[in-house]
């Protein structure tokens, strides 16, 4: 079974940075899309980030310029950089990594507290 393993979440303040990982435990070979998705309490699920397979990202409105989606093919991994971190930023942080060949896979979640 593929799992992915998310890390780098943490309670940061205003203004601060975090990094946030997802490495996979086996390697995709066929990979559609990598995303980034939160969701804060009582709120739906929404795609942050994505970075699809010939490397192209795209972002939410509300990240663009703070946020950066990036991978690393030769770890299975997946990166999300956050910087300049914003009280509205609080939220869980999901990974998902679409494979055309595997599926699709989610990340356990990590938690982003950024207190006003």
């Amino acid at each position: 079974q593929v799992q992915l393993v998310e890390s780098g979440g943490g309670l940061v303040q205003a203004g601060g940075s975090l990094r946030l990982s997802c490495a996979a435990s086996t390697r995709f070979f066929s990979i559609k899309a990598m995303n980034w998705y939160r969701q804060a309490p009582g709120k739906q699920r929404d795609l942050v980030a994505s970075i699809s397979r010939d490397g192209t990202t795209s972002y939410e409105n509300s990240v663009k310029g703070r946020f950066t989606i990036s991978r690393d093919n030769a770890k299975n991994t997946v990166y999300l950089q956050m910087n300049n971190l914003k009280p509205e930023d609080t939220a869980v942080y999901f990974c998902n990594v679409d494979d055309w060949t595997m599926g699709s896979y989610w990340g356990q979640g990590t938690q982003v507290t950024v207190p006003s």
